[in-house]
């Protein structure tokens, strides 16, 4: 049954106009640009152009190259899998409390698309608040030291990127990796663990409709990592969203992969020239794999004291925080 969109008058223009994105709408063929990290200190000016003109244009692209080793990355999905494994009652241990993004929570995100809850779990690391929400060693052996390894290196392919998009705005080269200190008590970027539920026992009317209703992530730049065979996810580039029936993408999850998009944040930042792309996550079809789906993405997202303003002073400034915690505690309604 295809789910529709909420009634829910937000508190911020970009959730308002994401309860008009509810329906099916139809697919469309696109070709997803794929960057070359290789050589970036000698290529980066080039590097950056082509990540500007994709991020201007479709504001999705995929990362090739990007030194992140894929021993790494399938080591961090199966230590996830063992998290989600843990039974309910240790998991519940570690709640997400609202507007922390911290924490595990199991079907609460609601998405002002559809006004119901996504169909997954979810676990999210943003290192400043995790004191007391790491599971223990017994319960989950070598669980923090992987997930702090690969955090970090997340962290690093993000700040390459976004120092390219700061070159583009004319800000200093490391404008945007000061801005996402995670040595500073005020680090907000956050590493989420996700658990897409089977399809177990599955009537025909459960595959219409998503995983993930459509929306905009609300950070500066997503980096997300896929696993082979567990795809789902599509894009409809904001320029294409405005109204009407919208035409989806299915992004393929490829190895050695790392797929990438702007979010609102770094929107706004940029005075509105990089665009934050609709995505979601589909129902697999009857004849695909219909197995858990997991996926890890990281999100940069500007430490609570950054002050967000664009070269063209577009829009009053706000600090990170304020705008984050908007954002946050409205979707989480």
């Amino acid at each position: 049954m295809e789910t529709t969109a909420s009634n829910q008058n937000y508190s911020l223009e970009e959730l308002n106009k994401e309860t008009t994105f509810g329906g099916m709408g139809r697919e469309k063929a696109r070709e997803v640009p794929q960057i070359d990290l290789s050589d970036f200190t000698s290529r980066k000016a080039e590097i950056a152009d082509q990540l500007w003109k994709a991020s201007t244009d479709i504001g999705f692209f995929q990362l090739i190259n990007h030194g992140i080793p894929q021993a790494q990355i399938d080591e961090a999905f199966e230590y996830t899998e063992k998290f989600f494994n843990l039974p309910m009652d240790v998991k519940a241990r570690y709640p997400l409390e609202k507007g922390t993004n911290s924490g595990w929570e199991y079907k609460a995100q609601v998405r002002p698309s559809t006004g119901t809850a996504d169909n997954k779990e979810s676990y999210q690391i943003t290192l400043p608040r995790m004191a007391s929400l790491w599971p223990t060693g017994a319960q989950a052996p070598g669980f923090k030291a992987v997930m702090l390894a690969f955090e970090r290196a997340n962290w690093a392919l993000g700040m390459k990127v976004l120092s390219c998009f700061a070159m583009k705005l004319g800000f200093d080269e490391d404008f945007f990796t000061e801005a996402h200190d995670p040595l500073s008590p005020q680090y907000q970027s956050t590493l989420r663990l996700i658990h897409y539920l089977p399809m177990a026992d599955a009537k025909p009317e459960d595959f219409t409709g998503w995983r993930a209703g459509a929306h905009t992530d609300f950070d500066c730049l997503t980096l997300l990592h896929q696993r082979p065979g567990q795809g789902g996810l599509q894009l409809c580039p904001g320029k294409e969203a405005t109204g009407g029936e919208l035409e989806w993408t299915d992004v393929p999850p490829l190895p050695g992969v790392v797929t990438c998009n702007i979010g609102d944040m770094l929107m706004r930042w940029s005075d509105d020239q990089l665009q934050s792309t609709l995505h979601r996550v589909r129902m697999p079809r009857q004849d695909e794999y219909l197995g858990p789906r997991y996926s890890l993405p990281f999100f940069c997202q500007a430490n609570r004291d950054a002050i967000i303003q664009g070269p063209g002073r577009k829009y009053e400034p706000i600090s990170a925080k304020d705008y984050l915690w908007q954002r946050v505690t409205a979707n989480a309604l």
